[in-house]
């Protein structure tokens, strides 16, 4: 007997060059898919009848496995669509590192964080990956909020002590602290959701030039001795990559490796600047890059060279990257990172000859970007979604094709299912939405 069934359309994307759709019956057993049945079969109708509930989401509505955010910075939620005119290393001193002190006023941070959970759940955005503040309180806030909403989270308080690089206001008091405070928080967040486990501490050192070489080497021991993932940013623009060169006379990539940072499904946001070399280490230590196509547009100095990073093997998926990304919905992020693509690919100066102007093969397309944004974003984190399968977690969002306050528009005449898919993933918006499931719970209905 299943806890119920979800009978629908099923879109998703095992691979990046796969887009499968059919009519299937799904069953739900304590929050897993325990089978999936074509629906106009006999095994279909076996568990319909064995089901405790039956939710028929018919021809209007598609199910896609739930959207997976690789960097949000939370308390930078109030800044959305704003303030990117400076470069990233005045932005954070100028806009960001202020608005994040504030985060000091758990009051604020209660408000604040509930409203951001609750509208990504409602985009569809069924797991985060969460930088909070240097604050231990509000990041437990935020862990918590993200446990009652329901939503699948990695929450990491923010560890920064550089004293060249963060103002004295807004950072850990000396690496000492800094760590102590990390350790603290990883245990508090455990305990926030001890009870269902979707809400998980992450180690996060903000990036190289926010900390100094002993928070980071603690930093790393830490990650060793508890076996916490890790996330930071990464080679992001021209500033930071040159930073770690002339620090260390070494890639951030390579630098991170040597203070132990670089680990099994380490998240490293942006990676804009990687070499070659890097990324040949990323893929050997199972490191994911986070991408994050419209922030790195105004801040990166570069695209993301993506399908080189998946020809090696190293697994990628999607960051809206809050508050510098503009737009809250991952489906948004599919969008961009295929026009994105198509920039590099064909360049974008138009003195240059069109031969010298952009990289050939740099392009990829909706079924990649979607397979970011789920399969892909699954094996990134190590995590047992992103395809409606049997074994799988039910994370699950229903999307209407038709609704008469949603945008997506269906034309029979015109519209097969790979037109109907695009539809999906490019105009989506929350009114599309109809219902969104983590770990077989509804956590947002329209």
């Amino acid at each position: 007997m299943s806890d119920f069934t979800v009978e629908a359309i099923r879109y998703q994307t095992p691979n990046p060059s796969t887009l499968e759709r059919d009519r299937v019956v799904i069953a739900v057993v304590d929050g897993q898919i325990a089978a999936v049945a074509p629906a106009d079969g006999d095994a279909a109708a076996d568990l319909r009848a064995r089901s405790r509930n039956h939710l028929d989401l018919g021809s209007e509505t598609v199910l896609v496995p739930g959207l997976i955010d690789l960097h949000v910075h939370a308390p930078q939620w109030q800044q959305l669509g704003t303030a990117l005119d400076l470069p990233v290393q005045d932005w954070l001193q100028t806009y960001t590192f202020p608005l994040e002190a504030r985060f000091a006023d758990t009051a604020m941070a209660g408000v604040v964080y509930r409203d951001l959970v609750t509208t990504l759940l409602a985009h569809g955005t069924t797991t985060a990956v969460y930088f909070a503040s240097v604050h231990e309180a509000a990041t437990l806030v935020l862990a918590e909020t993200c446990a009652e909403a329901g939503q699948r989270a990695f929450v990491g308080r923010v560890a920064m002590d550089h004293p060249d690089a963060t103002p004295e206001w807004y950072r850990d008091a000396d690496a000492a602290s800094g760590l102590t405070a990390s350790a603290r928080s990883i245990e508090a967040i455990r305990a926030a959701d001890a009870d269902r486990g979707l809400v998980m501490p992450i180690i996060t050192p903000r990036f190289l030039p926010a900390c100094t070489d002993e928070l980071l080497i603690g930093l790393g021991t830490l990650a060793e001795d508890t076996g916490v993932r890790i996330q930071t940013h990464c080679s992001e623009s021209d500033w930071h990559h040159t930073h770690a060169l002339e620090r260390f006379g070494t890639t951030d990539t390579s630098a991170l490796d040597d203070f132990g940072l670089l680990r099994d499904h380490t998240v490293l946001a942006h990676g804009n600047h990687v070499t070659d070399a890097d990324i040949s280490l990323i893929a050997a230590r199972g490191a994911v890059i986070g991408h994050c196509p419209v922030s790195n547009a105004y801040f990166a100095n570069a695209v993301l060279p993506l399908p080189e990073l998946l020809t090696a093997g190293v697994r990628v998926g999607l960051g809206t990257d809050i508050g510098a990304g503009v737009r809250p919905g991952v489906l948004q992020q599919c969008h961009e990172a295929v026009t994105m693509s198509r920039l590099r690919r064909d360049g974008v100066h138009a003195g240059l000859p069109s031969v010298a102007r952009g990289a050939p093969d740099a392009s990829i397309d909706t079924t990649t970007a979607f397979w970011l944004a789920t399969a892909g974003g699954a094996e990134a984190l190590g995590l047992p979604l992103g395809v409606l399968e049997p074994g799988r977690r039910f994370d699950a969002v229903a999307i209407d094709l038709d609704h008469r306050h949603g945008v997506i528009r269906r034309h029979a005449e015109l519209d097969d299912d790979e037109r109907l898919f695009e539809k999906v993933v490019r105009l989506a918006q929350t009114s599309d939405i109809r219902q969104v499931w983590v770990d077989g719970r509804t956590v947002h209905q329209r």
